[in-house]
């Protein structure tokens, strides 16, 4: 079997022939099923035919597709068509001759090379689109709630009433099992050619779940995708309970750390943070001026998908802001990896949400976690309130079907020592595990 290399988060297949093989597929399953289009979907084509500017935004996207790309969605009745084919589909794995491959973020694949054309900039931070791709995703994300959606939760190749011309199998198989396993930290990465009991074992030895049971007890693929951790695993260790220490708040890659502006071009090379856009203009914003400090990391797609809290302290306001889906930095061009290298950008637009913490120890003080969307990722649930009292790696909340990236920000004159586990933070980074040292605090 060869090496399908990923994209960061490894949401989608960096392997152009194998996302176009996959394209291509789902273009002619649409095309052949007789499925109608959702109301959601209709709604967005009526959308596009009775705005003349999003005419000619998703008209344009697909007509300055750079040529020589064959890109396989030619325009975007086919882009609806095809979006609509995966509404009541759950992501999964899919084999394409010898290679083995995840496509987790289907829509974002459909939409691949028209987000990094001008009229993919200007359609997909439309408030009408993403008010219409809103409701979309929500309408995904029901069917990924519901027990229609453990299809994907097997050992074995996926049999489904239609056909489906991608060749997938379930998350269970020997693949899907190890693909889990070698985005665990303590995972032996020297290992060649795990055997399914080793992977399996793994996955129980992390993982409520229960083996003998159909779809190893989960309820549906989100149950699955929002899993939690064996009691005694990934817990706060006695050294890093220490009130100087803050631990890492999800089981994440370091991204970047940088200082930041009250107010920047984010958009920019470089994307700079723009504390205030961050917050949405959050009162408590004021609170964060230039120089504050910002650490960001993306999840993996095949990881734990919870949140918790980097500090000991309380909880004194939490928002979700509505934002952008597939947005991408103008700057970032053509590129396919365009949305991997947007992170900073979609800090500043896309959905996510804020909980602010009051950190227990006086040389952190405010405190701000950011949870934020990308692509299908739009649904950031916050499981605290306001007044809450939280301690070092407690749940607050939780990202849903998907994977994402998130930020931690610092007041100036917060002064940290870093701890990227013998990494530098980039595209290329491993997981740290989720409650783990990230950094010691300077006292004042």
């Amino acid at each position: 079997m060869n090496t399908v290399k990923y994209r960061v988060g490894k949401w989608i297949p960096s392997d152009r022939d194998f996302l176009k093989s996959w394209l291509e597929k789902k273009v002619q399953q649409a095309k052949d099923s007789d499925l109608a289009l959702h109301p959601a979907i209709q709604d967005l084509k009526n959308a596009i035919y009775a705005d003349a500017v999003l005419y000619m935004c998703f008209t344009s996207m697909y007509d300055d597709i750079p040529q020589g790309y064959e890109e396989p969605v030619k325009n975007f009745e086919i882009m609806l068509l095809v979006m609509n084919q995966v509404l009541n589909e759950a992501p999964c794995y899919s084999v394409d001759e010898d290679n083995v491959g995840l496509v987790g973020f289907p829509i974002n694949a459909i939409l691949d090379w028209a987000m990094g054309t001008k009229g993919g900039y200007l359609a997909f931070t439309h408030p009408v689109v993403n008010e219409k791709l809103k409701v979309i995703l929500n309408v995904w994300k029901t069917f990924l709630d519901s027990e229609a959606s453990r299809y994907v939760l097997i050992n074995g190749k996926i049999q489904q009433a239609q056909p489906d011309y991608s060749n997938p199998i379930g998350w269970f198989t020997l693949e899907g099992l190890t693909a889990m396993a070698k985005e665990d930290p303590f995972w032996d990465k020297n290992k060649k050619n795990p055997t399914y009991a080793e992977v399996l074992k793994n996955f129980t030895d992390n993982f409520k779940c229960n083996s003998s049971l159909p779809y190893f007890g989960f309820k549906s693929w989100d149950d699955f995708f929002t899993r939690e951790f064996n009691p005694g695993v990934r817990e706060v260790s006695a050294a890093d309970k220490e009130k100087n220490v803050i631990v890492n708040a999800c089981e994440s890659a370091p991204y970047n750390c940088a200082t930041a502006k009250r107010k920047d071009k984010f958009w920019m090379k470089g994307q700079p943070y723009s504390i205030v856009d961050i917050m949405a203009n959050h009162p408590l914003s004021d609170n964060f001026g230039d120089n504050s400090t910002i650490y960001q990391a993306f999840l993996c797609a095949k990881s734990y998908h919870r949140w918790n809290s980097p500090v000991d302290g309380k909880i004194v306001a939490i928002q979700n802001i509505p934002g952008t889906y597939y947005s991408e930095a103008p700057v970032e061009g053509y590129d396919p990896s365009g949305p991997n290298c947007s992170q900073g950008y979609i800090a500043e637009l896309a959905a996510r949400a804020l909980i602010f913490i009051q950190s227990d120890n006086a040389a952190i003080g405010l405190m701000c976690f950011v949870a934020i969307g990308m692509a299908e990722v739009s649904s950031c649930e916050i499981t605290v309130k306001a007044c809450d009292m939280v301690k070092k790696g407690s749940p607050i909340g939780t990202f849903h079907f998907g994977g994402s990236t998130h930020c931690l920000i610092f007041r100036p004159g917060v002064e940290i020592e870093f701890d990227f586990h013998g990494q530098t933070p980039g595209l290329n980074t491993h997981n740290i595990p989720v409650k783990a040292r990230i950094g010691v605090v300077k006292p004042k």
